[in-house]
């Protein structure tokens, strides 16, 4: 009877989607927000990437062209709203994007020298759309054209979202290109199920000529306050050669500990965190990166009892201080691929297939002023095929814990995969499965599974365990649809199921009826793609049923949000 009701279901949702197709046809000529059309083709006279490097040619003049919010050459976008945007937007400056360039006049010219720079800019939250092209060539030099387009990036927040039968607000203003250099300043105001937090937020990903990073953050909670702060010159590009960078964190917060999406437990928590590191490279070589790192880092946290609970929590997770030394090595291959209407709408993404692999191994000490002694381990791996061009397969692996007295504590083993099928230019069916298990949890980790993290039927972590597994299904529609060349139209219809294993509560007292293992949803979303702006790709308005579930779980669940992903 439950198949039946899905496969009624889902049938239902495809026949609105294909009428949502249609309706889109004709409306606009391009979901994207499109560069000049001199950026498009390369001009006669010039040769090909290959001859180019083949003849030793070198980069003469590099041309930045840098378009606004708004073309006024597209006639659609030259109106008088729009040309007023475009008057009180602070265009990207000039420094800002030749700095994040990999190649300058007088260097070799290398192809892959411009499409990592391409991938660099488009990175940026700020830049809708960058390409580079070679525009002319003569007397062995040629001369490059760098075209970017901004977004809009100051947000007068004031947002609502709604996920798993709990609502987010938010109240503030942010700027992601704070007078055209490229950094972010933030002041926001939000109120969730957690916590109410006043943030102040700074980042300078552009801060010298050298590549160097700064991030500071500072947050008044309703539960505690948090400071961050971080120094950084990373491996920015794959033929990055060193890297080094110190990062501190304090934070005291109130967790709590949930069981089918109710709060059981909860207890104060004061955690403090500092890391150094320096890295090298030998840069690329035959389409391959290794990176070597080592670094010290300190570990701090403290539990307490809430000093308002009526009674006390029944088990507070051990307090923790490791201090150790540690080294990792990175692996990385350049293999990426251009794609559109993949996880954006309308934008060019750049979709890494290679694989990209790091590991990271430490050893805390009572020696070094730890409360133990253990070994910290770090790793992740993914993995991407392209298939005939109509099929996808991302994988990815990912592991983190400690080894203590020969055995396993706090660890969390994940794998992932997702498959895109393109059955048409507007039409994917999207498949996803991830597993996590986690060994000797410690108190105040939890696995958990609901309306927060992509069981979009039920309250947010309703189900919390050990481990846990999740299944969706998605056929996804791309549409031509782009009201007021603002936003771009997209819809869904899915199907989810997961479940957990393993209780994460140690005294919790059982539910009157136990829940189900496996638990199911089925529902439709629309999708509007942000085209125009820096902060929140893709809105999702979802709208799931559950199949499974106590009887008290609202049988219709709203889901609203902003991810950067479809």
């Amino acid at each position: 009877m439950a198949i039946h009701r899905i496969g009624i279901a889902l049938v239902a949702c495809l026949s609105l989607l294909s009428c949502l197709t249609a309706a889109g046809e004709g409306l606009l000529p391009s979901v994207r927000s499109r560069l000049p059309e001199r950026a498009v083709v390369r001009p006669p006279g010039v040769p090909d990437d290959v001859a180019l490097e083949a003849s030793g040619a070198v980069i003469g003049e590099v041309r930045l062209v840098r378009v606004n919010v708004f073309d006024p050459t597209i006639p659609d976008e030259n109106i008088p709203l729009f040309r007023f945007i475009n008057r009180i937007h602070i265009v990207s400056r000039e420094s800002t994007i030749a700095t994040q360039l990999l190649f300058r006049p007088g260097d070799r010219y290398e192809a892959s020298a411009m499409r990592e720079s391409e991938r660099r800019l488009r990175s940026n939250g700020y830049l809708a759309d960058a390409l580079i092209r070679p525009v002319a060539y003569a007397d062995g030099k040629v001369d490059v054209e760098v075209v970017t387009q901004d977004t809009w990036t100051l947000k007068p927040q004031l947002g609502f979202g709604r996920k798993g039968g709990s609502n987010t607000t938010s109240v503030g203003l942010e700027e992601q290109n704070f007078l055209g250099f490229g950094s972010r300043l933030a002041f926001t105001y939000e109120q969730n199920v957690d916590r109410e937090t006043r943030t102040l937020e700074y980042k300078d990903a552009n801060l010298t000529a050298d590549h160097w990073q700064l991030a500071a953050q500072v947050a008044d909670n309703s539960d505690g306050a948090k400071q961050a702060l971080s120094a950084e010159r990373p491996f920015y590009a794959l033929d990055t050669r060193w890297a080094t960078g110190v990062s501190l964190r304090n934070e005291k917060r109130i967790d709590s500990v949930y069981d089918l999406g109710e709060i059981v437990e909860r207890f104060k928590t004061h955690e403090r965190e500092a890391t150094a590191y320096g890295g090298w490279s030998a840069g690329v070589h035959d389409g391959w990166v290794t990176r070597w790192t080592g670094g010290l880092t300190f570990d701090e946290r403290h539990a307490a009892d809430v000093e308002d609970a009526t009674t006390p929590a029944p088990q507070l997770p051990a307090d923790r201080r490791l201090v150790y030394p540690w080294i990792g090595v990175e692996l990385v291959q350049d293999d990426f691929r251009e794609e559109r209407n993949f996880n954006l709408i309308g934008r060019v993404e750049d979709l890494a297939l290679g694989w990209q692999a790091k590991l990271r191994l430490g050893l805390a000490t009572q020696a070094l002023g730890s409360d133990r002694d253990a070994w910290v381990f770090d790793g992740s791996a993914s993995k991407g095929f392209g298939w005939n061009g109509a099929h996808t397969t991302l994988l990815n692996a990912a592991a983190n814990g400690r080894v203590e007295k020969g055995a396993l504590a706090d660890a969390v083993f994940s794998v992932a995969a997702r498959h895109y099928w393109r059955q048409t230019s507007r039409n994917t069916l999207f498949t996803g499965l991830s597993l996590d298990h986690g060994v000797n949890l410690d108190v105040d980790k939890q696995l958990t599974l609901g309306g927060d993290n992509g069981l979009r039927g039920y309250p947010l972590r309703y189900r919390t365990g050990q481990s846990r597994w999740l299944f969706t299904l998605e056929e996804r529609v791309f549409t031509d649809w782009y009201p007021f060349r603002l936003f771009s139209v997209g819809a869904a219809a899915f199907f989810d199921m997961g479940g957990v294993a393993g209780s994460s509560l140690v005294t919790a007292p059982p539910p009157p009826e136990p829940p189900r293992k496996v638990l199911r949803d089925i529902g439709v979303g629309l999708r509007l793609g942000n085209m125009r702006s820096a902060l929140g790709n893709v809105v999702h308005i979802d709208v799931a049923h559950p199949l499974d579930g106590d009887p008290s779980i609202s049988r219709i669940q709203v889901i609203i949000q902003g991810k950067r992903t479809f």
